[in-house]
């Protein structure tokens, strides 16, 4: 059998949805890497809107998912150069953009991590909530240690 140290790497996946909570999140992501020796890994997912897609039971042609992911990695290049500019010493961050329901695209990101790290409430629709539903679905279900950032 194979040691399971063996298999983790020192991965830290961060999941930035463009929010201040997901800032944070990378903040605090940089800063448990610098003092670990991990590598921080940005996460963000993208998927065309199911009311977009299937409004009055007719599925369109011509969605632009180019667009959409473009858009994805413009977005969470801005937000990593916005937190690592705010560093003396930054350290690197690989990005990556993935399709899919950003819970389930987080799980998969994780699996073999070190740890995941998120904000407590990125772009969901109730702003009463202490946890957003991504943030509480990734805590009862990742396959690594996580982390949730308060404001």
């Amino acid at each position: 059998m194979i040691d399971q140290e063996l298999e983790q790497d020192h991965r830290i996946v961060v999941g930035i949805d463009n929010s201040a909570g997901s800032a944070e999140a990378l903040r605090w992501a940089l800063a448990h890497a610098r003092l670990t020796g991990g590598s921080v890994e940005a996460v963000t997912a993208w998927q065309v809107p199911p009311a977009y897609a299937y409004t009055y039971g007719w599925t369109p042609t011509g969605i632009d998912d180019a667009g959409i992911v473009r858009y994805a990695e413009k977005t969470l290049a801005e937000t990593v150069a916005q937190v690592q500019g705010e560093d003396d010493h930054p350290i690197p961050v690989t990005t990556r953009v993935m399709e899919g329901p950003a819970a389930q695209v987080l799980l998969d990101a994780g699996k073999g991590a070190e740890l995941m790290v998120l904000g407590s409430r990125g772009h969901g629709a109730f702003s009463g909530m202490l946890l957003g539903s991504v943030s509480q679905h990734c805590v009862q279900h990742a396959t690594c240690p996580t982390v949730v950032i308060p404001k």
